[in-house]
């Protein structure tokens, strides 16, 4: 099985590079032959604030990462991103916590690939 690392970026909204960034986490999670991982730094941490709202036909990336989440995705926050930004755990979906440097560098080593977004 192949391990993907996927790091994400950008915000949660107004940058093509993190929709499509889980659009392929989405369709590589609902294949058999690939474990993946989501990363989220910078801006990005703000794509797992929960209670997200868009306007009806736009997408919603607290849901896309929920949906990876049950496909057997796993997702981590920096830590260090969440304290620059005011977020907490509570601001989180329960399906993306705090993490740091350490455990990212640990998914990098183990993962086949790893692409930055």
């Amino acid at each position: 099985m192949k391990k993907v690392l996927i790091i994400i970026n950008g915000p949660a909204y107004g940058a093509d590079e993190t929709f499509n960034a889980m659009r392929l986490a989405l369709a590589l999670s609902k294949r058999d032959d690939a474990k993946v991982t989501v990363f989220l730094m910078g801006d990005a941490v703000t794509c797992a604030v929960k209670g997200q709202k868009t306007p009806d036909g736009y997408y919603n990336i607290d849901r896309m990462l929920k949906s990876f989440a049950r496909h057997g995705g796993a997702i981590a926050c920096c830590g260090t991103c969440l304290d620059a930004r005011g977020l907490t755990k509570d601001h989180l979906i329960d399906e993306a916590p705090r993490s740091n440097m350490e455990e990212l560098a640990a998914w990098t080593v183990e993962a086949d690939d790893v692409l930055s977004f």
